[in-house]
């Protein structure tokens, strides 16, 4: 739906953006994303470290998450990364919990359960998993032969203009009129590296972590370098997908919360005009 003013000047127009598939797959991802993150937190903190290769070497982690030694007094929580020790007292190794600092590597809020329960957050984790996988391969086979795969690769003219998209970005300033109408190059390889680098990795090393999986697929452990390297691979990929939302969410809010909402939930999309130089 266009509109047009009676100087004959384009004015605010809708525009159908998102087909259904892609909303609702878009929705169920946020829920599966959702469980899985706290889940998966939940499992880590049954031991909050990761290590490289099969085993694990306590002596020398990637990460580490826990009490500093010797303050019992006053728990002090540290978080080790590299070799590199921070101060992380209330949010991550020691959090406050009914009123106590105690040992916990993610606090009780950030979990599913808020208590300490493997047992229930590996349940949670694999169920969604497989929901997660399961949408996945829906919006992929959907993607395929609609073509709006297509629309996650950069053309050659928008990898040129890269710089100025950046610029343009920095300054809050986003597309109007047509340009509107399609992803920028900044948007295609955000999604382009998470849909088709990042979530498939994920995926293929939590599997790996798998015994079952395993015992069906041994050439997995070797592919990875080890089951405590996948899970380092694992970790970081989910790193990865929490810093694309956040990003993803501030760029929901700068360019407009209800116009990005109701082009997720109904398929509309408001397009400015592009405002034309002065004629001087």
């Amino acid at each position: 739906m266009s509109a047009i003013s009676e100087e004959g000047v384009p004015t605010r127009r809708l525009i159908y953006r998102h087909r259904l598939v892609v909303r609702i797959t878009h929705w169920i991802n946020v829920l599966c994303i959702t469980v899985l993150l706290m889940s998966g937190m939940q499992i880590f903190n049954a031991h909050p470290a990761l290590y490289l290769g099969q085993r694990s070497h306590f002596d020398s982690p990637v990460l580490a998450m826990g009490q500093a030694p010797e303050s019992d007094e006053k728990p002090v929580g540290v978080t080790t990364i590299l070799g590199h020790g921070f101060t992380t007292t209330g949010v991550l190794g020691v959090s406050r919990e009914n009123g106590e600092l105690v040992e916990r590597g993610f606090p009780s809020w950030a979990t599913l359960p808020s208590y300490q329960d493997l047992a229930t957050g590996r349940r949670w984790h694999f169920f969604f998993a497989w929901l997660f996988v399961a949408n996945g391969l829906v919006y992929l086979a959907y993607s395929l032969t609609s073509g709006h795969l297509r629309e996650l690769v950069p053309s050659r003219d928008q990898l040129r203009h890269i710089g100025g998209s950046i610029w343009e970005h920095m300054r809050l300033h986003f597309p109007k009129g047509d340009e509107a109408r399609h992803y920028n190059v900044l948007q295609k390889l955000a999604y382009f590296g998470i849909v088709i680098i990042v979530l498939p990795l994920l995926v293929l090393a939590g599997l790996t972590m798998s015994p079952g999986i395993d015992a069906a697929f041994p050439w997995l452990v070797d592919l990875f370098g080890g089951r405590q390297t996948a899970r380092t691979i694992h970790f970081i990929c989910a790193t990865l997908v929490v810093l694309f939302i956040l990003v993803h969410l501030v760029m929901v809010l700068v360019s407009g919360v209800f116009n990005n909402l109701r082009s997720m939930i109904t398929g509309n999309y408001a397009i400015e005009p592009k405002e034309k130089p002065d004629a001087r």
